[in-house]
C-alpha cells in the first residue's frame, strides 16, 4: 500500500499529480529533485510497478516483498539497497517486536518499504520537510532521518529494558518474591532479539562514515552522529545482557541456598520428633517384663522425659543455625 508520494524540488515538497510513473518521470526531467514514495507491506503486483519502473534488480525486489533480511547495505547499479530493523516495545509484556524498513536509494528517487510494527516514518517524512536545508543534499537526507529515528527509538527501548531489569533485580534480592527464573530467561532472549536489530547495523553505518559509500559523500557527518548513538546503545545492550546473567546467576544461587535452609530445616524437625517416637515406640511393644508399665509415675515421666530430650536437641540445632 502507498502510504506517502511526493517530489522534492530544493528541499521544497510539490505533491504528484498522476501515477507513481509520472512522477518519477517529473523528478528525471526537473533535475536537481527526487520523488519519495513511501510503502507498507505491498504485495507482488504493488511492488512490481516499482520495479520496473526503476529497473530494479530482482533479487532486492524480492527481498522489499518478503522482508525478514538482516541490516546491511547493499549495490545494484546504481541503486543502493539498506535494510534496517525497527523495534517496538511492549510495556505489559516486556516483549521486543521486530519490524523492518528497507530503502532503495538512486540519484532522484527513494523508495521506502516498512513492514511490521515500529518506527512510522510518517513523523520522519515531516521533519524532513521542516528543514528544507538538509533535505537539499538530496535522497540520502532521507536514509539519514530514517537511520537516526530508527537510532533514537533503540536508545528509548534500551532505557525501557534497563528499568525491567532493575525490577528484575529487585524480585531477586526479596525474600517474599515467588521465583523470577522465567521472567529473567524471557528478558533474556529479548534482549538478544534486540542485539539481532541493533548490532549488525553498526557496519553498515561504519562504511558509510568512512566514506565507502559515494552517494553519502555529503551527509557523512551526520551518519557520523548516528553512528556515535549506536554505538553508545549497542554498550548498554551489552550491559543489559551481563546484568541478565549476573541476576540470573545469583537468583539460582539463592534458591539453592533457600532449599538447603528448607532441608536442613526439615531434618531438624524429623530428629526432633524422632525422639518422642522413639520413646513411644519402646513402651508401645508392651512386653509383660517391663517393670516401667506398673508404675504410678511412669506415663508422666515418660512424657517429661519426651519434652525434655526434644527441648535439648532443639536448643543445639537452634545453637547451630539449623533452625
Amino acid at each position: 500500500m502507498i502510504v506517502d508520494k511526493a517530489i522534492y524540488t530544493a528541499g521544497v515538497r510539490q505533491e504528484i499529480d498522476g501515477d507513481i510513473s509520472d512522477a518519477f518521470d517529473a523528478a528525471r526531467t526537473k533535475g536537481d529533485c527526487f520523488a519519495w514514495i513511501g510503502l507498507f507491506e505491498p504485495t507482488e503486483d504493488e511492488f512490481e510497478l516499482i520495479r520496473e519502473e526503476l529497473k530494479l534488480h530482482p533479487l532486492a525486489a524480492e527481498d522489499a516483498v518478503s522482508a525478514h533480511q538482516r541490516p546491511k547495505l547493499e549495490r545494484y547499479d546504481d541503486t543502493l539497497f539498506v535494510v534496517l530493523k525497527s523495534i517496538a516495545y511492549h510495556d505489559d509484556t516486556s516483549d521486543i517486536e521486530l519490524g523492518e524498513i528497507q530503502l532503495f536509494l538512486g540519484k532522484d528517487f527513494v523508495v521506502t518499504v516498512r513492514h511490521g510494527p515500529g518506527n512510522p516514518l510518517g513523523k520522519v517524512r515531516k521533519r524532513l520537510e521542516s528543514d528544507p536545508e538538509l533535505l537539499r543534499y538530496g535522497a540520502t537526507s532521507v536514509l539519514y532521518a530514517v537511520c537516526d529515528e530508527v537510532v533514537d527509538h533503540y536508545g528509548v527501548v534500551a532505557h525501557e529494558v534497563e528499568q525491567d531489569i532493575i525490577n528484575l533485580e529487585r524480585a531477586v534480592f526479596d525474600p517474599r518474591a515467588a521465583d523470577v527464573t522465567e521472567e529473567i530467561y524471557s528478558l533474556k532472549r529479548e534482549v538478544l532479539e534486540f542485539r539481532s536489530a541493533e548490532d549488525p547495523l553498526i557496519p553498515v553505518l561504519q562504511e558509510i562514515v568512512k566514506g565507502r559509500v559515494a552517494e553519502c559523500g555529503t551527509t557523512r557527518e551526520y551518519f557520523r552522529d548516528v553512528l556515535d548513538h549506536l554505538l553508545r546503545v549497542d554498550g548498554l545492550v551489552d550491559a543489559h545482557n551481563e546484568l541478565l546473567n549476573s541476576a540470573l546467576t545469583a537468583h539460582l544461587a539463592l534458591l539453592g541456598k533457600q532449599q538447603n535452609e528448607d532441608m536442613r530445616k526439615i531434618s531438624s524437625w524429623a530428629a526432633i520428633i524422632a525422639v518422642p517416637t522413639a520413646i513411644a515406640g519402646i513402651y508401645g511393644m508392651n512386653f509383660k517384663h517391663m517393670p516401667e508399665l506398673n508404675w504410678v509415675i511412669g506415663y508422666p515421666l515418660a512424657l517429661v522425659v519426651m519434652a525434655v530430650a526434644c527441648r535439648i536437641v532443639y536448643r543445639k540445632l537452634r545453637k547451630n543455625g539449623w533452625l
